[in-house]
């Protein structure tokens, strides 16, 4: 199954995004054997750098920086998946800016909604960044009528558990971007929130 195949954006509606770089995982897996999803921000501005681009994408190196951060010695993304993580972003097309607007949110909440639906054996879903919390819980709020990750600093709230569907969620820090290289503080603590506590 590729999830590309099976989940699309039709009309692109949204203002703040560059829909020629819309991006969906075309990744071909067994989504029966997929545990858990990291979600992070958006597709980056070149396609050559998305996680699953060939040769060394640089979203991919940062996200294997994370999980070596962890103690866990992945080297390509076929390890990754292997270790039963799919990674996907909650915004399909690239950011035209800083902030997403809520029409955004709204919209690619419907995507993303599809694209989990994919997965029936999930067990944890990894929130990494501010636009991922938001857009998932955007989706949370549509089928529970409240959201799953409350409002509040990550750090602050990250040590609390939440579920959504019986299933762990954690609210992360994005492991995409130069800013992962950069802050150090953010780096050091994202393996403690997620994968040095959750053991597939």
């Amino acid at each position: 199954m590729k999830p590309a195949d099976c989940i699309e954006c039709k009309e692109f509606p949204c203002s703040d995004i560059n829909k020629n770089g819309y991006l969906v995982p075309a990744v071909d897996l067994d989504p029966g054997k997929v545990k858990a999803i990291m979600i992070s921000e958006a597709p980056p501005e070149y396609p050559k750098d998305y996680f699953y681009a060939h040769g060394a994408p640089f979203y991919l190196q940062t996200t294997i920086n994370a999980f070596h951060d962890a103690g866990t010695p992945v080297n390509k993304m076929q390890e990754i998946l292997d270790l039963g993580f799919y990674l996907t972003t909650a915004i399909k097309c690239p950011k035209t800016r800083y902030e997403v607007s809520a029409a955004t949110i709204k919209n690619c909440s419907a995507i993303l909604e599809k694209e989990l639906a994919l997965f029936p054996n999930i067990e944890v879903y990894l929130l990494m960044g501010d636009v991922a919390i938001k857009v998932f819980n955007y989706l949370s709020k549509s089928q529970t009528g409240k959201n799953t990750i409350p409002a509040g600093s990550t750090y602050k709230i990250r040590k609390n558990q939440f579920y959504y569907q019986d299933r762990r969620v954690f609210p992360s820090y994005l492991q995409t971007g130069q800013n992962y290289l950069i802050e150090k503080s953010k780096r050091e603590m994202m393996p403690k929130i997620w994968l040095r506590r959750y053991k597939l």
